[in-house]
């Protein structure tokens, strides 16, 4: 009881923190500004934290080389932004009897992303779709971009011909020296 008494004395809250101690702890405190600064460090704590997605590639088995290349560019990009990645193929028709193409093709994906991700899970067959999702591979760093370069060699030039059709005045309707079209002229 004189702990509340001397809670009521200095206009505090009597707040206890451990009630299975014997004797149980208590603390004098101001109640609602613990309440309102616990708050805030949670709320700087979610500001501060990253939330990891889930990203999805999809592919079919007669996907060209070249898409492939530019989606294994696009999954190192999401890599780089610390997302994981499904690549996903998905079949169609008669591309369902030939999963292996499918299999060979995540398979070549996974060797092009062999030092910058680690597969999380390996390819298998769900439905219509084969899929395998990979993640960032620890220690690895995406490369730096670039900044483009300034100058005056990369100055856009004016083209020869646009010159050379500037100082030329346009036709006249009287001269119609095309070769292959009538002429309305009387000779």
């Amino acid at each position: 009881m004189r702990a509340l008494d001397i809670a009521r004395d200095r206009n505090l809250d009597l707040v206890e923190i451990s009630p299975n101690a014997v004797p149980p702890v208590c603390k004098l405190m101001d109640y609602g500004k613990y309440k309102y600064e616990q708050a805030k460090k949670e709320n700087e704590a979610r500001k501060n934290q990253k939330t990891i997605t889930l990203k999805e590639i999809r592919m079919r088995p007669r996907t060209d080389e070249h898409d492939i290349d530019v989606k294994t560019r696009k999954i190192q990009q999401f890599l780089a932004e610390g997302d994981r990645v499904r690549v996903s193929v998905q079949f169609r028709g008669a591309e369902m009897r030939h999963p292996d193409i499918g299999r060979k093709l995540l398979d070549e994906i996974a060797e092009v992303l062999k030092g910058s991700a680690i597969i999380e899970r390996t390819p298998s067959m769900e439905g219509r779709m084969m899929s395998m999702i990979v993640s960032r591979a620890p220690g690895w760093e995406p490369p730096k971009k670039q900044a483009p370069p300034t100058g005056k060699h990369h100055a856009p030039s004016a083209p020869a011909d646009k010159t050379a059709s500037a100082a030329m005045p346009p036709p006249t309707p009287e001269s119609n020296d095309v070769p292959g079209t009538p002429t309305s002229k009387n000779s």
